[in-house]
């Protein structure tokens, strides 16, 4: 199945009220175990690169990893998506690279750090949308900042969204999915304790998705980071300290109030990490990098998978009929 373009399956999951997770890779592992969770679970996907991701893995040997999943996983229809283009050119070099959805970060500077202000974002993100419908991609934007610093990406600071420049935004910029910061953070590192309406503005999604019925919200920083995955660190050597999550709970809510994606990275780095650590301290003369990196592999495709049940995507991957981006281009135009 050819890749397709991220406004396809969001429309597909708004018409089926589920989520779709979004998750990040760097290596042929990783994209492995999304694409296996996928088949197990017959869900749609979409597997996103970060600005760091394409720069360790090498945009060549990046897109033909994911050419090969399109080949070998034929039934599963895959979007790839560039996660936090920090610029236009950015999300211009991801475009001509091969990928059918970009994300233009105009809640920052190019510095990816300091945030930036309402005009900018929306100058840059029209700018890429003009660029990337003319060829049938997609683009996501973001208004508002999340907490936390994630592969050099964040202020550290929240500024949560504000409805009605929500709207104007969406209307000057013509994008097809919109990210919102309601409290969430980038990192493992997310809350103190199990968040509550204090800390965790689900109410804005709410409000958003009332005056936006018709355009696709993302929630960033949405791993779970599930006490399970940190303690199997803990058990093999790791030093990780408490910490809390998204639950998955409010990610459901969200979903029933036109979420449509779900970012999750944090999650798959734990559950990668703690079979990692496994492997190496119970038989320390282990050299073969195929002994660790197997149960890694396997570890994050129980997580996915999981993931994917609980959004809602699985057994939905039939139901779509693959666009070609020559198709999304007409429809754009």
């Amino acid at each position: 199945m050819p890749l397709i373009a991220l406004r396809q399956l969001l429309d597909s999951a708004a018409a089926g009220g589920y989520g779709v997770g979004a998750f990040n890779v760097n290596n042929m592992e990783q994209i492995q175990a999304i694409m296996e969770a996928a088949r197990e679970t017959q869900s749609p996907v979409i597997v996103q690169a970060s600005r760091g991701a394409r720069t360790y893995t090498n945009d060549r040997f990046l897109f033909h990893l994911m050419a090969a999943a399109a080949e070998l996983y034929p039934e599963i229809p895959v979007v790839l998506h560039q996660d936090h283009g920090n610029s236009p050119e950015t999300c211009i070099s991801a475009i001509e690279l091969g990928f059918t959805s970009v994300m233009m970060d105009g809640s920052l500077l190019e510095d990816g750090k300091t945030p930036a202000d309402f005009e900018h974002n929306v100058r840059v993100t029209r700018e890429v949308v003009d660029y990337a419908h003319a060829r049938g991609v997609s683009v996501e934007g973001e208004l508002g900042t999340l907490g936390g610093i994630e592969d050099g990406v964040g202020s550290g600071e929240v500024h949560l969204t504000d409805p009605d420049q929500a709207v104007e935004f969406v209307a000057r910029t013509g994008i097809d999915a919109l990210a919102v910061a309601i409290g969430t953070s980038h990192g493992a590192y997310k809350f103190s304790r199990p968040p509550d309406g204090e800390v965790l503005s689900m109410n804005l999604i709410e409000e958003i998705h009332s005056r936006l019925p018709d355009t696709h919200l993302v929630m960033h920083g949405s791993s779970s980071v599930p006490k399970d995955l940190v303690d199997a660190i803990n058990e093999y050597g790791g030093e990780m300290q408490p910490t809390w999550g998204v639950p998955i709970e409010e990610i459901q809510q969200g979903i029933r109030h036109g979420v449509r994606k779900i970012n999750v990275d944090t999650d798959l780095r734990l559950a990668m990490t703690g079979a990692i650590r496994k492997v190496l301290t119970e038989t320390p003369d282990e050299f073969d990098p195929r002994s660790y990196l197997k149960p890694a592999r396997e570890a994050m495709q129980g997580v996915v998978a999981e993931r994917m049940r609980q959004f809602g995507q699985a057994w939905h991957a039939p139901e779509l009929e693959p666009k070609p981006l020559r198709e999304m281009q007409a429809l754009y135009a």
